[in-house]
């Protein structure tokens, strides 16, 4: 059938095919609904290019998936050494590599090899990693990566969204959107059919798939739903056709006609009329739905005391034809209520997951077994928990580790194994704090410890001694530390020998020492061991102590470095930590719109209090800046966390970003209590904080501002440094005349509505005449003050949409929306939303 408006699409991929021809490779994202034609669209190129060799793959949304399992499929049509390592236990990284080397390979001269990936929105982490690991690595291979997926359906914190993000960060990446069909197309898709092209618009949205549909049906009127066409067509077939056909929707999208035989006991004449109603075609794979829509349909229909049988008989057949995918045995054998099938393929298949650094995968595959370990022993029922829990913490679920780690504390306290008990108590005490529960996570510490230390040394115990350190004054921390580090060096415990490394270069740096080199040392130890937790958490860290110090010229490359190591490797827990930190140092070098889309993001993304708790400080410090009344509420919500975490530096950060607030108001008691209180945390191993809380201690009692030694000490140190806001707050600080009207300057031109009217309050009260209008920023141009953001909200409330709907349309969480909406509500002076949308209509505020 003729391709209806997607000439422009197809010129393009043809473009990129040409430039990946020409050496320059290209990552290219095919996106569209379900049924858009994104499948049909890579025919057509397919079919259009000469001299290419072409490799499929395909992401199933049936089950949990096989991780990297399209590329599995690449590699098996490749061969060669690639497919010799993806049968091993490989390294992905190794995986990777190979994959990559095979590809520029087997190009051949003057030619380029196409990898299509279809369905990616149903990827799993580590398929997603590898297309990350390509577009870094195309630019001089003759390679065109095409990868397709729906963009109708991706809530703000889905996986594929943002890999998107890091995707189109790329320079090899493209993007192909294909839209929906005209009301024209769909008349000229129509033909000659007897049926209203208007009507048939309306029902299928334009989506070809669905007008296909109809049309085929046959059907003169235009039916209720595309899913009675589906029906329909269906029950024309005969019974063992039909049988055939409900045996294969519980199949998945695509499977061996072989495995559909003897799943079903049909006859290849019936698979030869499920082809000629075209419900399924043939490709060179074997058998496929047309669309994964008439899949749903056909198994959505089955009732329920069918559908055991159905994945009983498929379990079987794939048993039987030896196949060894255990994430789909896993899933049709729990369909199948097969409680020994489940366990003897879900824990392989997580176990193989989580060594590929698929840990979303790895988690619900564990969960699976556990949901079927009842006749389980304790033992072993704790070691999955145990597992589970592990995988949880690089994915940023706490609350299920939480549950995991404790569930198997109870169990190992059982069986009487205090080895196990004591190290899952310090990962127990990882949780809490990440949950920020500081007192159960200080409890959880000492409590392994204590149960650790008359076992000698273990691995376990140098582990807990690292969790325990926190909480132990200067110097007994230093001593726990230290002890871990030779524990873990005497018992080959390299992943705790580089967090000991890690934790004595912060200490090194608590007392102005060089702790770079330490730190750097422990990275690379654990990049060659491939200590994947451990790279993250040496970069994070690093990046940190940069931010605290100031010293953002030399964290730009552990960012940089850090953040795409843990993207490619969506390891979440510490790309939002570092996303986190970089919001706050763009905060101090005046990047405040880059700062406010960084930290948005993060809330946005589903994570631990701990990790949300410095993006909450940084956006309501910087909406404190620019005079926002939703400062306090971010602000109030990262105190919250603060506290509850009770670890000094992160209450220390958010009382004095609380301190800087209340002073901007002139709150002078309230900042002086703020104050206070973020003294009453420092230690001796803060001295940056402690430098910070002396200089605001000099500005709230209007006595000279002096540095405190490691801080800039006048405003063109701080200017050096890219910190014009604190260079300006300086010049408030020295307060004559010409220093208050140069400082008025600055901060009007970052847009520091708050301290703009400080400062001039100052000089209507000193007396200073004259004093500058300044431009007019956005906030002060809008009728009612409101800023862009809230415009934004009001326009979206306004059109109807929830708190929900509006984070995911400006990318930002529904917590944040909820302070803007009450914001906007504030500045129009009415109760609720439709008081809100009724005066913005009113008032003229809406666009058209």
């Amino acid at each position: 059938m003729e391709l209806i408006e997607r000439a422009s699409a197809l010129a393009a991929l043809h473009g990129y095919a040409d430039e990946a021809r020409a050496g320059a490779g290209r990552m290219v994202l095919v996106a569209g609904e379900a049924g858009v034609g994104k499948s049909s669209v890579l025919d057509a190129l397919r079919a259009g290019l000469t001299e290419t060799r072409w490799y499929a793959g395909a992401c199933d949304g049936q089950f949990v998936p096989r991780p990297l399992g399209p590329f599995l499929e690449v590699a098996a049509s490749l061969g060669g050494s690639l497919s010799t390592i993806a049968d091993t236990a490989a390294h992905r990284e190794d995986l990777f590599a190979g994959l990559l080397a095979q590809l520029q390979e087997v190009a051949g001269p003057g030619g380029i090899v196409v990898v299509a990936i279809e369905d990616v929105h149903w990827a799993d982490e580590a398929t997603l990693d590898l297309l990350r690991f390509l577009a870094r690595r195309l630019r001089t291979a003759p390679v065109l990566v095409l990868a397709t997926y729906r963009d109708d359906a991706l809530e703000p914190g889905d996986p594929l969204r943002v890999a998107l993000g890091d995707l189109a960060a790329q320079r090899t990446t493209r993007r192909v959107e294909l839209p929906s069909l005209s009301r024209d197309g769909v008349r000229r898709l129509a033909g000659e059919v007897a049926v209203d092209p208007d009507s048939l618009h309306r029902l299928t949205g334009g989506n070809p798939f669905l007008v296909t549909e109809v049309l085929q049906s046959g059907s003169e009127d235009v039916p209720v739903s595309v899913r009675d066409v589906v029906l329909a067509r269906a029950a024309a077939l005969d019974a063992p056709a039909r049988a055939a056909l409900d045996i294969a929707s519980v199949l998945g999208t695509r499977f061996d006609a072989d495995v559909l035989l003897a799943a079903a006991g049909a006859s290849a004449a019936e698979l030869d009329r499920l082809v000629g109603c075209g419900i399924l075609v043939g490709d060179a794979s074997g058998l496929r739905f047309r669309h994964e829509i008439a899949r749903l349909a056909i198994e959505t229909s089955l009732a329920a005391h069918r559908r055991r049988p159905s994945h009983a008989a498929v379990l079987a057949a794939l048993l039987a034809a030896g196949c060894d995918d255990d994430a789909r045995l896993a899933h049709h054998a729990e369909a199948a209520g097969d409680t020994a099938a489940v366990l003897a393929h879900a824990r392989p298949a997580a176990e193989r997951a989580a060594a590929l650094g698929a840990h979303r995968e790895a988690a619900a595959q564990y969960a699976r077994a556990l949901r079927h370990a009842d006749g389980l022993a304790p033992r072993e029922r704790a070691t999955m928990l145990d597992a589970l829990g592990h995988e949880d913490t690089f994915v940023d679920r706490w609350d299920e580790a939480a549950w995991a780690r404790t569930e198997a504390l109870a169990l190992w306290r059982e069986v009487g194994d205090p080895l196990r008990e004591g190290a899952t108590l310090s990962w127990l005490s990882s949780v809490r704090w990440r949950l920020c529960q500081g007192g159960a996570s200080s409890a959880a510490a000492a409590a392994a410890v204590r149960v650790l230390e008359p076992l000698g040394p273990t691995r376990e115990l140098a582990w807990a001694h690292l969790m325990h350190a926190e909480d132990l004054d200067d110097e007994e921390q230093g001593r726990a530390v230290r002890q871990a580090a030779d524990i873990a060096e005497r018992t080959g415990a390299l992943d705790a020998l580089v967090t000991a490394q890690i934790a004595l270069a912060q200490r090194a740096a608590g007392v102005g020492g060089d702790w770079v080199g330490t730190i750097r040392s422990a990275l690379e130890l654990a990049r060659r061991e491939r200590l994947e937790k451990q790279v993250a958490t040496a970069y994070a860290s690093a990046y940190e102590l940069f931010e605290v110090q100031h010293r953002y010229a030399e964290g730009e490359a552990w960012y940089r470095d850090g953040l795409a190591y843990c993207d490619e490797r969506d390891i979440t827990t510490y790309s939002t930590c570092l996303r986190g930190r970089r919001s706050l140092a763009l905060l101090d070098q005046g990047r405040w719109d880059e700062a406010a889309r960084l930290a948005e993001q993060v809330l946005a993304t589903p994570a631990s209090p701990a990790n949300h708790l410095t993006s909450l400080t940084s956006l309501g410090l910087l909406r404190a800046r620019q005079g926002h009344d939703d400062a306090e509420k971010l602000l109030e919500c990262a105190l919250d966390a603060a506290e509850d975490l009770d670890d000094p530096p992160y209450v220390v950060l958010v009382r004095l970003a609380r301190t800087e607030a209340r002073w901007l108001v002139d709150d002078h008691a309230g900042a002086t209590e703020e104050l206070a209180a973020a003294r009453a945390r420092l230690l001796p191993r803060l001295p940056w904080e402690t430098a910070t809380v002396q200089l605001w201690e000099a500005r709230l009692a209007g006595t000279p501002v002096e540095s405190p030694g490691v801080l800039p000490g006048d405003a063109a140190a701080w200017e050096v440094l890219g910190c014009g806001y604190d260079a300006a707050l300086h010049l408030v600080d020295v307060g004559d005349e010409p220093s208050l009207r140069t400082a008025l300057a600055r901060l009007d031109a970052l847009g520091a509505a708050g301290a703009v009217g400080l400062v001039r309050r100052r000089m209507r009260d000193a007396g200073v005449r004259s004093i500058p209008v300044g431009p007019r920023s956005a906030t002060r141009e809008h009728p009612l003050g409101l800023t862009q953001r809230q415009h934004d909200v009001l326009e979206l409330l306004a059109a109807g949409l929830t708190n929900n709907a509006i984070a995911d349309r400006l990318y930002i969480s529904a917590k944040t929306v909820d302070h803007h909406v009450s914001a906007v509500l504030g500045k129009l002076g009415v109760r609720n939303r439709t008081e809100a949308s009724a005066a913005a209509e009113r008032l003229g505020l809406l666009s058209a």
